[in-house]
């Protein structure tokens, strides 16, 4: 803010503008909580990714968890995603990181389809046994990023800056009820009419039903 300030012309430095946006009541959008530390007892997967080229629906899945700030402490939303079209297979909110809100939105996902690889980070919810054993019960490869490499999920990674930047912070929810009913209706705009260059200009449904 102070950079753009100055070049525009305004004689400013950092304290000047920290002071008045404290005065008007605005602050940066800060890091939230971890929400992905890993369990030391949890067997962790490699990346099978690398150099992997994905062709096609359903080959590789991937999840994750993002924080919601809200006016006493934070929500948390798991989304699963196709990675070939980008499409939100499920998503799922709660007041805890337990891994049981995970699991219901993997549960919710394989009722219609069912990957050949799952891919997601290190985090405890998705290296614990009830996350492993599910993927294991249908077959799935399991794919895990490395430490700290946020790019090796890079597209749920864009979707929580859409989501985040589009729908959460333009909204200011003040419960988890109106937080629910505003995903549910951003994520029906995202799949459905959202639609991305890198797909051709298509949208997350139409890609991931076109073959």
């Amino acid at each position: 803010m102070t950079d753009w300030l100055q070049e525009k012309g305004y004689e400013v430095n950092e304290k000047r503008v920290a002071r008045l946006m404290r005065l008007m009541g605005i602050q940066a959008t800060m890091p939230g909580p971890h929400t992905s530390r890993p369990h030391p007892e949890h067997v962790k997967y490699p990346y099978l990714l690398h150099k992997m080229e994905i062709v096609k629906p359903n080959q590789v899945w991937c999840a994750d968890i993002t924080y919601v700030p809200m006016p006493s402490g934070f929500m948390y939303l798991v989304a699963i995603m196709d990675w070939y079209s980008r499409y939100v297979l499920s998503w799922e909110l709660s007041n805890s990181l337990d891994v049981d809100f995970c699991v219901q939105a993997l549960e919710l996902a394989l009722t219609n389809a069912c990957p050949g690889i799952f891919n997601t980070d290190q985090g405890c919810q998705f290296s614990s046994d009830d996350w492993i054993k599910m993927l294991q019960k249908h077959n799935i490869k399991i794919s895990m990023d490395g430490r700290g490499r946020a790019l090796d999920n890079v597209f749920i990674e864009r979707l929580w800056r859409s989501v985040k930047y589009e729908e959460i912070y333009l909204n200011d929810y003040d419960d988890g009820h109106a937080l629910y009913r505003g995903l549910s209706t951003y994520f029906e705009f995202y799949n459905r009419e959202r639609r991305h260059s890198a797909l051709g200009k298509r949208t997350p449904e139409e890609r991931y039903h076109e073959q």
